[in-house]
């Protein structure tokens, strides 16, 4: 298993779990026996999901599970009675209880869930681990489930597509990864047992990045002038996660609990969205940021809060690879810091500053960076790899996922696939998590939250339609040709 993917599967935690939860809205309804067969024959194809994971003192392994039985993957899910008059809350309830239910570790980590009646038609209820994949891998997974899907390239073309990604894969570990690792294990071997308790208590994180640079080549060990300039400059680009300063202290902020509740909306229309961006002449993305931002703000002001001139961070995945080798599954992002202006009420200000910060971010080193700290943590023990990551958590008040889906809907075993939903997992003490996924001329909002810092989410989704219909209210009244 890869750096990288062993730091997803260590950090799973009492509050968090690092699973990638989606659910499938199907009408009408599939058998459970079609579901099974469907998936088997489907989602076998790549290797992964019929492996286990193997840990040891030197890492954690992908081990074929000789005893694998897709009944244990594939299963039946009742929901209660309530169901019949309050089908969406019962289903909501059911994937809360589900977020914070571990998979077995004695078995490939991942599992489908059938409601066979549901709303004239059927739910599956999809849970994976994070070790296995990312959640733009994910897409072209869901692509070869679905009737016509493609299946992931044959053994030939694999190979091929392999050896360039691993020239690109050695690249980046020779030029970021082993310098910034090479520098980090030193320290960490300096102080010891002492390590993790001294990057926690780090008070000024500048003073630390200099003192591991001198630690880490005052005995000439760290190769030549150039990686160790650029492991330097690395270093002190790195300090600019370390210092970000934090966020605007908000009810969404804190120690999470042991409960979480999911929520979603009905679709945004896309060529809705794609109008107001292109009359603003900022991305979709600019747009469905900024009414991520409105919809907080409202929230916390329903709840008596003032946000006037507050700021929220949220940690957004960054694709590192190309989509055409999605097939080879694990993780290969970053994560990038997008600062949501939720204090700012005009929606127009709002998505003009959204477009703002995004432009600034472009050209950033911070999602490589994050990348090869996420290597860096799967090398370690794990309790330094814990307060490595803390950094994240403490600087961050929401994870968020946008991600493109297919344009036209699809089919599943003969019926059709009419919603797609999914909640990323929040890491450390992170309590809210807010997907956005384009699909079949919609878009559609998600969140998942620790009820214990969010216990409604469902009164954040409720605002984001009316956040979007202010933006286009107002998009429409601007004077002609401005």
């Amino acid at each position: 298993m890869s750096k990288v993917d062993t730091a997803w599967l260590r950090m799973d935690s009492a509050s968090n779990l690092m699973m990638i939860m989606g659910v499938w809205i199907i009408k009408p309804g599939v058998s459970y026996a079609a579901a099974c067969q469907r998936i088997e024959a489907r989602l076998l194809k790549y290797p992964r999901f019929g492996q286990k994971v193997v840990q040891d003192a030197t890492g954690a392994s992908w081990v074929t599970d000789t005893d694998f039985d897709i009944r244990r993957h594939v299963l039946r899910e009742q929901l209660p009675p309530s169901a019949w008059t309050h089908p969406q809350q019962a289903l909501q309830a059911r994937l809360a209880e589900l977020a914070l239910q571990p998979l077995d570790p004695r078995y490939p980590l991942w599992d489908f869930r059938l409601v066979t009646h549901y709303q004239g038609g059927s739910a599956l209820l999809v849970r994976i681990h994070h070790c296995i994949a990312d959640g733009l891998a994910l897409i072209a997974v869901i692509q070869s489930l679905v009737d016509g899907g493609t299946e992931p390239p044959q053994h030939q073309a694999r190979t091929a597509a392999l050896t360039g990604w691993e020239a690109a894969e050695e690249w980046l570990a020779q030029t970021v990864i082993e310098p910034l690792t090479g520098v980090t294990v030193k320290a960490l071997a300096a102080a010891g047992d002492g390590a993790a308790q001294a990057l926690g208590a780090m008070g000024d994180p500048q003073a630390l990045l200099d003192k591991l640079i001198i630690q880490g080549f005052s005995k000439g060990k760290a190769g030549s002038a150039d990686v160790a300039r650029l492991t330097c400059q690395v270093l002190r680009d790195s300090a600019a996660l370390a210092l970000m300063p934090d966020d605007s202290p908000t009810r969404l902020k804190g120690t999470p609990g042991h409960t979480k509740r999911v929520a979603w909306c009905q679709p945004i229309p896309l060529d809705d969205v794609r109008a107001v961006s292109k009359a603003l002449h900022c991305s979709i993305n600019d747009v469905l940021l900024a009414c991520v931002a409105g919809a907080i703000g409202e929230y916390l002001k329903a709840q008596g809060d003032s946000v006037a001139g507050k700021d929220i961070r949220a940690m957004v995945p960054v694709n590192l690879r190309p989509m055409a080798q999605a097939y080879q599954l694990g993780n290969q992002f970053g994560l990038a810091p997008v600062v949501l202006p939720i204090g700012l009420d005009n929606p127009l200000a709002r998505v003009f500053e959204v477009r703002r910060r995004m432009a600034e971010l472009k050209g950033s080193m911070q999602p490589l960076l994050s990348y090869a700290l996420l290597a860096i943590a799967g090398m370690v023990i794990k309790p330094a790899q814990d307060v490595m990551l803390s950094l994240f958590s403490r600087k961050t008040t929401a994870v968020m996922t946008n991600v493109p889906g297919p344009r036209e809907k699809l089919r599943f075993c003969g019926a059709t696939l009419e919603q797609a939903l999914f909640w990323v997992p929040q890491s450390g003490t992170v309590g809210l998590g807010v997907s956005i996924l384009s699909y079949g001329g919609g878009v559609q909002f998600g969140i998942i939250s620790d009820t214990t810092l969010c216990p409604s989410p469902q009164a954040i989704i409720d605002q984001f339609e009316p956040e979007f219909e202010k933006l286009r209210l107002l998009t429409l009244m601007l004077p002609w040709g401005d």
